[in-house]
């Protein structure tokens, strides 16, 4: 069976079709994010290292470019709607995003959107207020291409280093390029959780 299944992902990544897939993937995730694109890119870069497609270059630069037709589609949607009319906005999380967004875009608008890249609901957030705010998009172009090159390489080499340890296993390999992008994303949210939590913590100390 694990054979099999070995073969049907040789198959995907040796297809011309799988840039396609991967493109849609990465674009569609920056405004809906239970899409797996982060998984999907890892997983195919791992099993690139095994096989030698797809072509790791070609698959960064499609991620890139996905992403990239992703954000400027949430920046245009949150321009033309606004952040309140959609339902994963309206979450607590996606909420506490958006009213800092909307109050450090101009300070720190290279911090939010290049670390907002990395979160699934945090990128939505970030990007639809960007527009929401008319954020001048003169400043979050470069930082949306930016934040889509770092993503796409950092996504890219979890795989490549994951596919690595397990040449002759691209399932194996796959698998663990994904728990290994899982336990550095819960890393990173924690850290910046810790983050803000020093921030408000500093900020609610009385001056002396």
């Amino acid at each position: 069976m694990l054979d099999g299944v070995n073969d049907v992902i040789l198959d995907l990544a040796g297809s011309p079709w799988v840039y396609l897939v991967v493109f849609a993937f990465v674009a569609v995730d920056a405004f809906v994010p239970p899409v797996p694109s982060e998984s999907a890119l890892v997983a195919l870069a791992a099993v690139s290292v095994s096989s030698g497609d797809p072509d790791l270059l070609l698959l960064g630069l499609v991620a890139v470019a996905g992403a990239l037709v992703g954000d400027n589609t949430a920046y245009g949607i949150g321009r033309k709607m606004g952040t309140d009319r959609f339902a994963i906005l309206r979450r607590p999380k996606a909420v506490e995003v958006i009213e800092r967004a909307e109050h450090e875009l101009d300070k720190r608008a290279a911090t939010l959107i290049l670390t907002a890249r990395y979160i699934p609901v945090g990128r939505v957030a970030v990007n639809v207020t960007a527009g929401a705010t008319r954020f001048p998009y003169r400043r979050f172009l470069p930082l949306a291409v930016l934040a889509a090159v770092s993503w796409a390489a950092y996504n890219i080499g979890i795989g490549v280093v994951a596919g690595s340890w397990v040449r002759d296993n691209p399932l194996l390999g796959a698998a663990a390029a994904i728990v290994f992008a899982l336990i550095v994303g819960v890393a990173i949210d924690k850290i910046l959780a810790h983050r803000r939590s020093t921030s408000q913590d500093v900020s609610k100390r009385p001056a002396s």
